[in-house]
Formats: C-alpha cells, sequence, structure tokens
C-alpha cells in the first residue's frame, strides 16, 4: 500500500498540472463562446431557444463520447490542413480534451445568463432608460451587473463539471487525474482509483470554494471578496501548473493501451529508452483506434500492437493464414498504406480467447469451442468493453455457431473476477496471468477462428530509420515469452506498479542471455 502510495503521489505533479491546464482552458474558452451569445441571444427569441437547445443536446452526450468523437475529426483537419497550407498540429490529447469540454461548460453559463438578465424588474431596466441610457448602456451597466450573481452560479456549474469530466480525457491521449482511474481499474489498485476520485473531488471543491466567495462579493458589491476569490484560484491554477512548466520537452512519445500489459511494455520501451541517454514518456490509456491513428500520424513515436487486430480490425480480413504469412502481410500492409514499420515481434502472443473456470469446464466436458457451442445457449459470455463489437466475435460466433443465453460487457479486472459467478465464459487474454490467479482454462480454438495476435513494436513514420530509438527496442526483440509475459501481468494485477513490472521484466531478459 505505502508503495502504491508513494507511485500515486510521484505522479500528482503531471497529472494534476495537466489536468488543471486541460480544465482552465477549456473554461477560458467556454466562457469566450458561452458570454456573448447569451448577450447577443437576449433581445432574440427564437435564437435564444435555438442555442439553450443546441446547448442542451451537447450536454445530453456522454464525456468520453464527446471527447472520442473529436479525435477523428480534428485529425482529419489537421492532415487537410498540412497538405492544403503546410500547417500542422496535434490531433493528440490536449486540443480535444479542450474543445470537448469547452462544449461542456457552455450550458450552465448560457443559461444562467440568459435567465438573469430576464429575471431583472422591468422597471429597473425602465428607468435606466427613462435617464437617457442607450440598450447597450443599459445592458452593460445595470442589467449584467444585478445578473452578475446568476452568472456566477453558472459559471461554478461548468468549473465543476469541466473538472469532473476532464478524468474521461484520457482515453484521448490527455494526461489528467483520470490516469489514475483508468489505469487503477485495469491494474486492480484501489488506491490509484481512489486517488484520483479524491484529488479531482478536492481541486474542484477548492475552486468552487473561492467562485463560491467572488459570487458573494458580486451580490454583496465587495471588492475585496472578490479579489481574495479571484487570488486563490489564481494560486490554486499557479500551484498545479507550476511543476509542469518546469517540465523537460517530452522527447520520445510512447502509447499505451488501457490495459495491464500494454502500460508494463510503455514502461519498459520508455525506460530503454531513458538508459540510453534519451528523454522519453508515455501516453496511456489510449483506446485501440486512437492509439493505432496516433501512430500513423506521428502523434506518438511507438507502441506495442498485435498482429490479429492490425489483420481483422484494420486490413478488414476475415480469412485465418499461418503465422509467418499474417506476419509478412501485415509488416507490408503498414508500410504501404500508412508508412508504419514492424521493428519486430517480442516473442509472444495475446490473442483473444474463451476461457471458463477449470472446474466448471471439467464438469461440462467442455475443452475447445466446438466443445462449448452445443451448451452455449445455457450459459453467459462476459467479454471487454470492445469485444463484441470486433471481427474476432463475429469469426467465432459464425465459426463455432455460437448462441449464449446473454452477453455482457464490462471492464476486464471485473470480467476476470466475474468468471463463474456473473458469467460462465469470458473473453480472455493469453497473456494475462490472471488465467492462472482465478484457475481459468483456455478453450482451444481446433477451426483458427482467430488469427495469430504476436505482439509487435510498430514504430510511427518518422521514426523508422530512428537508430537511437531502435538501438533502444533492439534488446527486447524475441526476447518475452509468454509465461514471463503473464508472471508481469499477475505482479501488476497483483499491486505492482507497472514501472516495477517493467524492470522485473527487463531483469529477466538479462538473465536469460
Amino acid at each position: 500500500m505505502e508503495t502504491a502510495l508513494a507511485e500515486a503521489f510521484r505522479l500528482l505533479p503531471d497529472h494534476l498540472g495537466q489536468h488543471v491546464q486541460v480544465s482552465a482552458t477549456a473554461l477560458a474558452l467556454g466562457l469566450a463562446i458561452s458570454l456573448p451569445l447569451a448577450i447577443f441571444a437576449l433581445r432574440r427569441p427564437r435564437l435564444r431557444t435555438v442555442l439553450l437547445g443546441i446547448a442542451g443536446v451537447v450536454q445530453t452526450i456522454p464525456g468520453i463520447a464527446l471527447l472520442a468523437l473529436f479525435f477523428p475529426l480534428l485529425l482529419g483537419i489537421a492532415a487537410l490542413s498540412g497538405a492544403w497550407f503546410g500547417f500542422e498540429f496535434s490531433a493528440l490529447g490536449f486540443l480535444p480534451s479542450v474543445l470537448a469540454l469547452a462544449l461542456y461548460s457552455v450550458l450552465p453559463i448560457l443559461r444562467n445568463t440568459i435567465a438573469g438578465v430576464e429575471g431583472i424588474d422591468p422597471a429597473l431596466i425602465q428607468a435606466a432608460r427613462g435617464v437617457g441610457m442607450t440598450r447597450w448602456q443599459s445592458l452593460r451597466m445595470v442589467e449584467l451587473p444585478l445578473a452578475a450573481p446568476v452568472i456566477m452560479a453558472g459559471i461554478r456549474t461548468s468549473t465543476v463539471w469541466v473538472i469532473g469530466t476532464a478524468t474521461l480525457s484520457t482515453p484521448v491521449g490527455q494526461t489528467s487525474l483520470g490516469n489514475y482511474i483508468f489505469t487503477g481499474l485495469q491494474i486492480q489498485n484501489w488506491i490509484f482509483v481512489l486517488f484520483g476520485c479524491f484529488a479531482a473531488a478536492i481541486l474542484a471543491l477548492a475552486i468552487d470554494t473561492m467562485l463560491g466567495m467572488m459570487e458573494r462579493g458580486v451580490a454583496v458589491r465587495s471588492r475585496m471578496r472578490i479579489l481574495i476569490g479571484a487570488a486563490g484560484i489564481a494560486l490554486i491554477v499557479l500551484a498545479a501548473l507550476g511543476p509542469g512548466l518546469m517540465r523537460a520537452p517530452a522527447g520520445y512519445l510512447i502509447g499505451a493501451k488501457p490495459f495491464a500489459e500494454q502500460i508494463i511494455l510503455a514502461s519498459l520501451i520508455e525506460q530503454r529508452l531513458k538508459a540510453e541517454g534519451e528523454n522519453a514518456s508515455r501516453r496511456e490509456g489510449l483506446g485501440s483506434t486512437v492509439a493505432f491513428s496516433a501512430l500513423a500520424a506521428g502523434e506518438i513515436d511507438a507502441y506495442v500492437e498485435y498482429s490479429g487486430t492490425i489483420y481483422t480490425n484494420y486490413m478488414k480480413r476475415t480469412d485465418t493464414r499461418p503465422r509467418e504469412e499474417t506476419l509478412a502481410a501485415v509488416t507490408e500492409w503498414l508500410a504501404k498504406e500508412h508508412g508504419i514499420a514492424v521493428v519486430g515481434g517480442l516473442g509472444f502472443e495475446n490473442a483473444y480467447a474463451l476461457a471458463m473456470p477449470r472446474a466448471q469446464a471439467e464438469k461440462l466436458g467442455i475443452r475447445t469451442i466446438a466443445d462449448l457451442a452445443p451448451h452455449a445457449s445455457n450459459l453467459t459470455i462476459a467479454g471487454d468493453y470492445e469485444f463484441f463489437g470486433r471481427p474476432e466475435w463475429n469469426a467465432l460466433r459464425n465459426t463455432y455457431s455460437l448462441r449464449f443465453s446473454q452477453a455482457r460487457q464490462m471492464l476486464s479486472e471485473f470480467m476476470y473476477r466475474a468468471a463463474g459467478r456473473e458469467a460462465d465464459v469470458i473473453a480472455a487474454y493469453t497473456s494475462d496471468g490472471r488465467i492462472q490467479q482465478y484457475d481459468l482454462v483456455v478453450l482451444e480454438d481446433p477451426k483458427n477462428a482467430i488469427p495469430p495476435y504476436d505482439a509487435l513494436v510498430v514504430v510511427a513514420p518518422g521514426r523508422a530509420k530512428d537508430e537511437r530509438l531502435l538501438k533502444a527496442l533492439k534488446p527486447l526483440i524475441g526476447a518475452i515469452d509468454i509465461e514471463a509475459m503473464r508472471a508481469a501481468n499477475l505482479q501488476a494485477n497483483e499491486g505492482r506498479s507497472p514501472a516495477a513490472a517493467a524492470r522485473w521484466l527487463w531483469e529477466r531478459i538479462q538473465n536469460a542471455k
């Protein structure tokens, strides 16, 4: 527990600083959008209705979906901008997060500004016009000051929403306090999960308290309260951003998908680069499509991908070929279509596989997926949040005529725990140490519905001939067998940090030479 807590505090300056940076930028952008729109719509009822309707619809979109939608949109715009104007920008992390969060901040500010002005006694407005004020002067000198407390309440609501929703920006590559939560869930590090939740809550409460002081100051015309609240917010922001401002350039950026094995391998690559004197960092929790698109666009420099994922999801192949042919086809397609280079395989395979509790499989006489098919209609299957949308699931279902009574989606951590309880069969990963931990048996795939899933180190087009990067990666190629990977995965899932599991993996590689 102490090790996990120490690791959480070590990461806090970076995670908190980037969380504050993206939240503050999104709120500033949201204010810049909301206030002018609200003022412009005050005397235009139809426009007001349309704007509030659009803002309301945006608010109903799940935060993680809105964040994910901005990434491919910006990636396309960046490609067009580079081709037409020679100007490229990063579509990973900060920009999609800021834009999505800014949209989330619009509704409370827009709604409260309109409601605050409309709630003013008409007699006061008539009095202002009676003393010769123009409509703009009345709005600026009478209506907006009187509506200020209501507007501040909207800003407070937006602030809490944005700080909370910013934890969901991890899958699109933005480091935040959400990194604790996403990583903790994947490696069963509940200290990380709680730490991330509490840190986000404390940040939101601290900022909300300062804004509350400013709101009261506006209501009672107290400049001192307004200044104290503003100074408090400035101090919180500067304290959070301070360590980040001193941070060195990222250098090599290593990607990782949102599960333990990926985080361990990204840590291992990062450590090898640093051992060679290079500056390196990693982006964890990237969705599969985000990671691949980011690599192809040069947003990240390297990560570990699986040949089966490329073969089925990106190449759209449904046939199954021998391992050597699959690897050759994948390597050729990556280079030809995206300029991505395959440095080599790590030496193990991490394929999707159906697994059952050993006792239940033995009781039913099930050793293969073909044996499972007659029993499937009475059984429940659980998979991770993307499994049932992948081609592999369709291939398994069609090849073996699988028809389960129920299919349940859940995080992999809960999926393994659910085996034998809420689920009879799970979509496991062959290199996952939790197969042994929970005494599961992997069912054989005699018809080869699932293609080979070799773990491959892939690098971005601009890094394909980078000798420094290739030098750091070379000792890892072919050096990790499946037993070593399972052991490292199990260590992470039992509370050891991914960085420590990566160091253990490197020691094992060295001892094997």
